[in-house]
């Protein structure tokens, strides 16, 4: 991989904590691979004030790649930090590339496989050691909603549905585990998404039960933070049905598994062929 820089990307985000959390796993993939990794996003981030990252701007992926064409660097792969095949992967970033390489013909990008491959069961288990954890001292039963952010890309659901199969398996058959969304687009069309996080709560058995909410994001931020858009969903389930209790398990960054997960893409993404 002599001369290939690689990158790892996330969407982006306005909250610092997304940025410096991305920062200390590209710091974990690099000592894990042994070469360097440098964090970026596709979006948001550098509209971070630099204070609030310990005076290191964020970067975002565009201009971070033209600055390094600049400097002379022609190869990259690039590592998402991303679960499944979304329209950032599928469609944004291969026209940000196109773009470049319009300009500077020798760009070479090779894009390593997304976290979820069916053939790898570490993404429900790093969910199941969350699962468990947060439910410590509960009696049983408990329910479980893995709740994602919702998406209008049938594919990415479909990730969901495949990962709360997976830990519905790893959990056995007394756990009762559904998807959900914390949010998705109105019309019968998008009726693949499943219910929303707050409409599952209030559905009969589950708004008087102990409910585990199995965070599917990666970073923190406006959605995933400790009072971000999910914990408000369950506040007000939870004022709208006094015998619900909910919990909230890590991100899934929070697992030391992921590193091992990123280490294995990047492995793939190395022999890939360029976009």
């Amino acid at each position: 991989m002599s001369g290939i820089r690689t990158l790892l990307v996330d969407n982006g985000s306005l909250e610092p904590a997304a940025t410096l959390r991305l920062r200390g796993l590209a710091q974990a993939l690099a000592a894990r691979v042994g070469t360097p990794v440098e964090p970026v996003s596709l979006l948001h981030s550098s509209a971070i004030a630099p204070d609030r990252l310990g005076g290191v701007p964020a970067e975002i992926l565009e201009p971070a790649l033209e600055r390094r064409l600049a400097a002379g660097a022609r190869e990259f792969l690039l590592v998402p930090l991303f679960f499944g095949p979304s329209r950032a992967l599928t469609e944004y970033l291969p026209e940000r590339v196109a773009k470049l390489r319009a300009r500077t013909p020798d760009l070479r990008v090779r894009l390593a496989p997304a976290l979820f491959q069916a053939d790898d069961p570490r993404l429900a288990q790093i969910l199941a050691d969350h699962v468990r954890a947060t439910a410590a001292g509960w009696p049983a039963p408990w329910r479980v909603a893995l709740v994602d952010h919702g998406s209008p890309v049938p594919a990415v659901t479909a990730v969901r549905d495949a990962l709360a199969a997976q830990l519905a398996a790893a959990l056995g058959p007394e756990v009762r585990v559904a998807g959900c969304c914390m949010e998705r687009r109105e019309g019968a069309a998008f009726d693949f998404n499943g219910p929303l996080l707050e409409t599952l709560l209030g559905a009969d058995a589950w708004r008087e039960s102990a409910v585990v909410v199995a965070m599917q994001f990666l970073l923190p931020g406006r959605h995933a933070g400790p009072e971000g858009d999910v914990a408000a969903i369950c506040q007000r389930a939870g004022a709208a049905h006094p015998r619900l209790r909910t919990r909230l398990t890590p991100l899934v960054a929070e697992h030391p598994q992921l590193v091992a997960m990123l280490a294995d893409r990047w492995r793939t993404g190395c022999a890939a062929a360029p976009l």
